[in-house]
């Protein structure tokens, strides 16, 4: 009998344990409303450049300063923001970086300076760089490891999808009304979920133990990116071959070579170069780069392509893209089971497969288009291609990665996405402002073939990182690794 008891009162455990208490919901929906909102602020921008654009007075490669500060700061302290939360404490992190991202949202919907606009963006960016690893780590450590957590995790995904695909619809509105309201709007909720997060993310301590290693690796490491992404999209403007991008490069080259140094000396690294070696590391982080480079600068060309071209209003614009992005949203919490069922490399070529043929169809877009016959296949073919590839990669680049090692698998793969993205985004950008000259076409006609080879490439960058998906890997090794596969 008391055996009997003893199982019931074990599978009861187990059985509550799956159940989320109100706590861990709305701690749940606080981690997540930032993802969201991170993602909405960054389709919401997209919407209203060209009304920047209009009334400040900025050309294409200027333009291009909104989004690229964005990736300028988000990618370059990726890396380091979830380990100093660790060192410093989830809770306090993720929450003064939010409030940091509502007081730049404040100051970037007053101001009319250009230069400080694009600085609110940095910070915006730097701020991003620290709550979404500390989010993830936050839901990993409050959450058990299994279907509870996998269940927690696909939820998470789902709002960051969610929240880029109604950025389309709500930058309109906002748009509509003004461009500065798509900055504005993000600051009621931001400091909402401050003020959420301040009593239902629960307290936690630094971690003492690795505290004080591997400092200059983190210093050089943060020093290296900011300077290889700030080239990166500067350079479109100061020129390609100018002494101040390759001097750019150069420096960065120094500084991450003295970081690789640093870190093949250092008892605990801060970043473990043989990771790139196991599983499939480096390709999924290479397929990464062309996903996102591709898609984020087509987004950015067609944005003003619809606008400023063909004469759509912000909200028109919006609604002709929100369908890749309610495709992306919806098919988030399947994703798992076809990744299952199909293995992520099936996946990851399908959706780049699809992806690419979206960007071929675009080119037929001539100044009179037919939404229905002419664009709306291109953008159904680019949601199931993201919808496909992006959380396959995401799976591929940690499969096989050893629990210790999987916040920096996943920190990896975050910061390729927005190194790539600046990287295609400012050849793009190079390409359609012919380096910096931005004087304006005098017709229709003649501006779209101005952005048509930017169309090009995102079609190049695409079709390169099928190629790259599709080479042969090493031999699998377990069932993780075949779904990775």
């Amino acid at each position: 009998m008391t055996s009997t008891n003893t199982l019931e009162s074990s599978a009861n455990k187990l059985h509550d344990a799956v159940r989320w208490t109100r706590a861990q919901w709305l701690l749940l929906m606080v981690v997540c409303t930032v993802l969201a909102l991170d993602g909405l602020d960054v389709s919401m921008v997209g919407v209203a450049l060209p009304s920047i654009g209009q009334e400040l007075g900025l050309g294409t490669d200027s333009l291009q300063w909104i989004v690229s500060a964005y990736v300028l700061g988000y990618g370059s302290l990726l890396l380091l923001g979830g380990r100093l939360a660790d060192l410093l404490g989830r809770r306090r992190i993720f929450l003064i970086a939010l409030s940091v991202f509502a007081a730049a949202s404040l100051v970037g919907g007053v101001v009319d300076d250009p230069t400080i606009l694009i600085a609110t963006r940095f910070i915006k960016g730097l701020a991003a760089a620290f709550t979404a690893p500390t989010g993830f780590s936050i839901i990993t450590t409050n959450f058990a490891e299994g279907r509870e957590r996998n269940k927690a995790l696909s939820i998470f995904t789902t709002f960051g999808a969610s929240g880029f695909s109604l950025g389309l619809v709500i930058g309109g509105l906002m748009t509509s009304l003004s461009w500065r309201w798509t900055f504005l709007v993000s600051v009621p909720i931001a400091v909402a979920v401050v003020l959420l997060g301040l009593r239902y993310i629960p307290r936690d301590k630094p971690t003492a133990e690795n505290s004080g290693h591997d400092i200059w690796g983190a210093v050089t490491l943060a020093l290296g990116m900011l300077g290889l992404v700030y080239t990166l999209v500067s350079a479109p403007e100061k020129g390609w071959g100018s002494v101040a991008t390759i001097a750019g490069f150069a420096v960065s080259a120094a500084v991450l070579a003295a970081f690789a140094v640093i870190e093949n000396k250092v008892k605990h690294p801060l970043i473990r170069f043989g990771i790139l070696r196991e599983g499939w590391v480096a390709k999924a982080n290479l397929s990464a780069i062309g996903l996102f480079g591709s898609y984020l600068s087509f987004q950015f060309i067609v944005t003003l392509f619809l606008q400023s071209v063909l004469g759509w209003s912000p909200l028109g614009m919006a609604l002709a893209l929100l369908p890749a992005g309610l495709i992306v949203a919806t098919s988030a919490p399947f994703a798992d089971r076809l990744i299952e069922k199909f293995g992520a490399t099936t996946l990851i070529l399908t959706g780049l497969v699809s992806l690419g043929l979206g960007y071929v169809l675009f080119l037929r877009v001539g100044t009179t288009p037919n939404y229905v016959l002419d664009i709306l296949p291109s953008i159904i073919l680019l949601g199931i291609g993201f919808a496909l590839a992006f959380p396959s990669i995401n799976v591929q680049a940690t499969a096989g990665i050893r629990d210790s090692e999987q916040g920096l698998a996943a920190g990896l793969i975050q910061t390729s996405t927005q190194v790539g993205a600046a990287l295609v985004l400012a050849v793009t950008t190079a390409i359609v402002s012919g380096h910096g000259h931005t004087a304006a076409p005098a017709s229709a006609a003649a501006m779209l073939e101005q952005y048509r080879p930017g169309l090009i490439l995102s079609a190049a960058v695409a079709i390169a990182a099928l190629l790259v998906a599709a080479s042969p890997g090493r031999r699998r090794r377990d069932a993780t690794e075949q779904v990775a596969a």
